[in-house]
């Protein structure tokens, strides 16, 4: 995609993908070190950890195969416990993006010293009106929608709020934009249902933008990223209680219990009727969360592991 290409070289191994991932985790082969000279420590982004004999960082925005397997397939499940295992025995520093992962972590069985609350942030560039123009028009929007973002999976939680939205007298109509990914979540188009797939990355803050308010009632996440996108956009946010989404949203949000289809309709009533209200606190709270704080969190790990 253009504009997401890395700024600096990058070291390739010769394999990679669901082998690599298996020999990662069976041979420790091949290393890091293989391709990369002598690096200060291995940070890894995500739960399948590289071979490596230098320190080992982890990020783990969350836990969710363990509090809900039935989200995830077999094969999921057991790749994701067996990686789970190796990173309690390698991991020197562990990034958590939300509290709520912190925990889900100790109940793991990692250290609490090892654990790190490193959440993510956002960029602050809000769409411009012939960028909001732009994608009304390529979309064919109507006038007023409310919106969904996210991967079309069961822990979205897809389902019930199609179903709430149906419940709500004059609501606009619900957008849709995600990559199909798993399950049986993905709704029938009709005149209240716009289904768009994935969408280009630089048409979302436009999307976000002219939407009147972001539904998000997931049933769990490690952090929320869409709350705070809408938010950066002065777009009004509905989202669950209880999960790392109510961290993320601060005090600057509609919460709703995300199993409850009422409370979720209810919820967007309300988030439609204090638009304004919601868009300054939105605004203001996106402020508060940047990718620098975040840079800033994760270099102070690695100067803590390499000084250890």
């Amino acid at each position: 995609m253009a504009g997401c290409e890395p700024s600096i070289p990058m070291q390739y191994l010769p394999f990679g993908g669901a082998l690599l991932y298996e020999s990662w985790m069976r041979v420790s082969w091949p290393k890091v070190e293989s391709v990369v000279n002598a690096p200060d420590l291995v940070h890894a982004t995500t739960i399948i950890a590289p071979a490596t004999t230098r320190p080992l960082v982890v990020t783990l925005h969350d836990l969710a195969f363990l509090r809900h397997p039935e989200f995830f397939t077999a094969r999921g499940n057991k790749i994701f416990r067996r990686s789970l295992e190796i990173l309690k025995k390698n991991a020197q520093a562990v990034l958590c993006s939300s509290r709520a992962t912190m925990t889900d972590c100790v109940d793991a069985g990692f250290s609490a010293s090892i654990l790190h609350h490193v959440p993510l942030g956002v960029n602050d560039a809000p769409a411009t009106p012939s960028d909001v123009q732009r994608v009304r028009s390529t979309y064919s929007l109507p006038s007023e929608y409310v919106l969904f973002v996210g991967t079309l999976e069961p822990r979205k939680n897809l389902a019930r709020l199609v179903q709430a939205h149906a419940l709500v007298v004059d609501a606009p109509p619900l957008v849709i934009v995600g990559a199909q990914g798993w399950g049986n979540g993905t709704p029938i188009a009709s005149e209240n249902i716009i289904f768009l797939g994935h969408v280009p990355t630089a048409d979302l803050a436009a999307l976000y933008a002219a939407a009147q308010a972001l539904c998000y009632p997931s049933i769990l996440e490690g952090f929320g990223l869409p709350i705070l996108e809408a938010m950066v956009q002065g777009t009004p946010v509905l989202t669950s209680l209880a999960t790392s989404t109510e961290e993320v949203a601060g005090n600057a949000a509609v919460l709703v219990d995300p199993l409850d289809v009422s409370a979720i309709a209810d919820g967007l009533h309300r988030v439609l009727a204090r638009h304004d209200e919601l868009s300054d606190l939105g605004r203001a709270h996106a402020t508060t969360m940047s990718w620098q704080r975040t840079a800033a969190l994760t270099h102070g790990v690695y100067t803590q592991v390499c000084a250890s």
